[in-house]
């Protein structure tokens, strides 16, 4: 049996001393497409922060294993260059610095002594035009002024060049209109493969409509209350959360 790309076992974190997650367990395999879905105030956005080692946020139990080995520890740029990429809902802007030199950086920094630039002037324009972006796009400064769709362009465009081996998506679709999320949902759908896996975390079905997950989990008040297919994405958006939130207050 082969390794699972991330397993995450009996997770507890906590922020300014009050406890988010509360025993998360999951696994994902590469290849494997999961949507984590949840009310607002679920902890969806903690979760996606503590596996990236986000300082504010303490683990206080359990591990998380990456390709075996236990990264519950490791600093957040260690986990980037293993191969662990974050696209963010709210991707802040940097002023001053343009979005090529942004992803060049972040290309060198992972690939070190392998970084080939003239292979990235190539594969950078190649991934902007498959994202419907501009040439001018390029020399922009990161986020600075971007409309919500191309906030979301660039964290694909990121996850293009990177080639990581899990990509945590939080929330992509916040903020798109819908051909917006059209574009976006295509370009996660190229870069879909067999050493890939993807955790989505999302509040709507609607993004599971361009993206068909392998696996739905049930996300509340920093649990995962109920797992299954597809088809439990159509049943949270015909009957909502309230009866997940109910047997938590209960549990």
């Amino acid at each position: 049996m082969s390794t699972p790309l991330l397993e995450i076992q009996d997770l507890h974190a906590e922020i300014d001393g009050k406890e988010i997650l509360k025993g998360i367990s999951l696994t994902i395999n590469k290849g494997q497409v999961h949507a984590l879905m949840g009310p607002n105030g679920s902890g969806k956005s903690t979760l996606s922060n503590a596996l990236l080692g986000h300082p504010k946020y303490k683990i206080t139990q359990g591990k998380i294993l990456f390709n075996g080995q236990d990264i519950t520890d490791w600093k957040t740029d260690a986990r980037a260059r293993a191969g662990i990429f974050l696209g963010f809902q709210y991707p802040i802007a940097v002023s001053g610095v343009s979005v090529a030199n942004f992803v060049r950086t972040a290309m060198k920094s992972c690939a070190g002594a392998n970084f080939q630039a003239k292979e990235f002037r190539k594969e950078f324009k190649a991934a902007m035009s498959a994202l419907g972006v501009e040439e001018s796009f390029a020399t922009r400064y990161v986020n600075d002024g971007f409309s919500g769709g191309e906030k979301k362009r660039l964290e694909i465009l990121q996850m293009t060049m990177l080639k990581p081996t899990l990509a945590i998506l939080d929330e992509t679709d916040s903020g798109l209109d819908i051909d917006a999320l059209k574009t976006v949902s295509e370009g996660i759908n190229r870069l879909r493969g067999p050493e890939l896996g993807i955790l989505l975390i999302t509040h709507y079905q609607r993004l599971l409509n361009y993206i068909l997950p392998d696996v739905v989990h049930v996300f509340v008040d920093g649990k995962i209350v109920r797992s299954g297919g597809k088809e439990l994405a159509l049943e949270l958006e015909a009957k909502g959360y309230a009866p997940y939130e109910k047997t938590a207050v209960t549990a």
